[in-house]
């Protein structure tokens, strides 16, 4: 059993306002998996003070870009050396399967590397020279942290998502307070005392697991400068309205309903060869899903049956048996809002294709779904138009590619999406038609240069390399 009985503030283990403990349970049968401290709005007030000193009086923000980069890069390679120990706390916390969580560790590898080579490309300062009849100016352009960053993220990936927004801002000269799930608390304690050896100054990085009371007390502190969340669309609004009335700067990446485009040329051995990974990876808790399958009128049924021998094919079981594909939910009431969903579906009129809102015969104890896909669907129904955070796949039919494009639009998220066809060239002018952050062609994985966010309710800002970097950069003009 994991035990953290203290709070990582600002880069040293310190006692907790409160003395209690939270139980952190496995998903798969509720046995106790370890302890840890829980951080209260105290606690976030001792935080934010040490990281606006650290910010205002420290040496972080003015430390040479390549000296940071330095320090970055072995927070990584710490990382990397530990990497079977988180995925496996991960797979124990979580319930996410092990493959999942041991195939993420080299992507981690590539998020960070990504970061690093964009701050040693990034034009840290650069003089601009313009010309004109009246006069010639001479500026001087400077990129400068933006001071005390409050990240927040969710529970489903916690390593990627906290990783995705400490690198960037910490590259960047920042102090940073992570505040992570309670359901976490044990990897992100291991993320800590990583933290605690790369070499960081003192107050610049504080990590800590708390409800979402103490979670809104940091948001909403008056010294912190820039909150970067991850999580609810519905959670993301409320961060906004803070954000909005203190005039703080602000990343939102939040949720998504996202559709996959098989077009009629698509080759289905292909599509269900990938399509576990795009559709139902992470037990289906993945905001970037492809949970809504778009299929041709005249291969409608084909496509349906394809979709269902895949999923049937897929074990449910414990996480930590290396066959398992889909392991449990969360949480208890995760498991019921997934099953709600289900009994929503049917009701609403879909075909149920298999599963259902039973629990898997022999997991009663766990927090487990069974997969189901949907048929018949129209894309005005709950079921796809709502993110469900589970294994549910809707199987939606479409007359031509203009109504595949508008029934992927039709959506209040655009997160992510997929299109498949024989055609590379032709999937990606479809592609360009749909309004969503992300699309992979062809079951492609998401490369981390490039910019990673949403459109419309799925969120503001990007995250990844450069545009990710750029988030958390402040910039000053000097003219001379």
């Amino acid at each position: 059993m994991i035990t953290y009985d203290k709070l990582f503030i600002g880069g040293t283990w310190t006692e907790p306002s409160g003395p209690d403990l939270l139980d952190i349970l496995s998903p798969h049968d509720e046995s106790l998996v370890g302890r840890a401290a829980q951080a209260r709005p105290a606690d976030v007030d001792r935080a934010v003070a040490v990281a606006r000193a650290a910010f205002d009086e420290g040496t972080w923000p003015n430390t040479p870009p390549a000296e940071r980069i330095a320090v970055l890069r072995r927070l990584n390679a710490l990382r990397e050396a530990r990497a079977e120990q988180i995925a496996a706390v991960i797979t124990a916390e979580n319930g996410s399967a092990a493959w999942f969580t041991r195939a993420g560790q080299p992507s981690l590898t590539r998020q960070a590397n990504a970061y690093l080579k964009a701050a040693e490309d990034l034009a840290w300062e650069e003089t601009l020279t313009s010309t004109d009849p009246a006069a010639t100016v001479r500026s001087v352009v400077r990129r400068e942290a933006i001071g005390v960053v409050a990240a927040v993220i969710p529970w489903n990936s916690p390593f990627s998502a906290s990783l995705a927004k400490i690198i960037p801002a910490l590259l960047a000269g920042n102090a940073v307070i992570l505040k992570v799930s309670p359901e976490n608390s044990l990897s992100m304690g291991l993320l800590a005392d990583l933290l605690a050896e790369c070499g960081l100054p003192a107050g610049t990085i504080s990590v800590l697991p708390a409800d979402r009371e103490t979670s809104e007390h940091l948001v909403s502190h008056p010294d912190v400068d820039k909150i970067a969340f991850t999580g609810s669309t519905g959670a993301g609004r409320r961060i906004a309205s803070i954000a909005g009335q203190q005039l703080k700067r602000v990343s939102l990446e939040l949720g998504g309903k996202s559709a996959a485009i098989v077009l009629p040329d698509a080759d289905l051995a292909k599509f269900t060869a990938g399509l576990a990974f795009s559709c139902l990876l992470n037990n289906g808790e993945a905001c970037i899903a492809q949970t809504r399958i778009l299929a041709p009128r005249s291969r409608y049924e084909e496509v349906v049956d394809a979709v269902k021998q895949v999923v049937e094919s897929l074990k449910v079981g414990d996480p930590q048996d290396p066959d398992t594909f889909i392991g449990p939910m969360i949480r208890r009431d995760q498991q019921q809002r997934v099953r709600d969903y289900i009994e929503t579906g049917i009701k609403e009129g879909a075909r149920l294709v298999t599963g259902g809102p039973q629990v898997p015969a022999g997991l009663e104890q766990g927090h487990y779904v069974t997969p189901t896909v949907f048929a018949d669907v129209d894309n005005a129904m709950r079921i796809a138009q709502e993110e469900i955070f589970g294994p549910v796949l809707v199987v939606i039919a479409y007359e031509d590619e203009d109504d595949a494009v508008r029934i992927a639009n039709d959506s209040e998220y655009g997160l992510s999406g997929g299109v498949w066809s024989a055609d590379e060239q032709h999937a990606l002018a479809i592609a360009r038609r749909i309004r969503t952050g992300t699309v992979t062609i062809n079951g492609a994985p998401i490369g981390f240069d490039g910019p990673f966010g949403g459109f419309k309710a799925s969120g503001l800002g990007r995250e990844y390399g450069f545009a990710g970097l750029n988030t958390y950069l402040e910039y000053k003009t000097v003219t001379i």
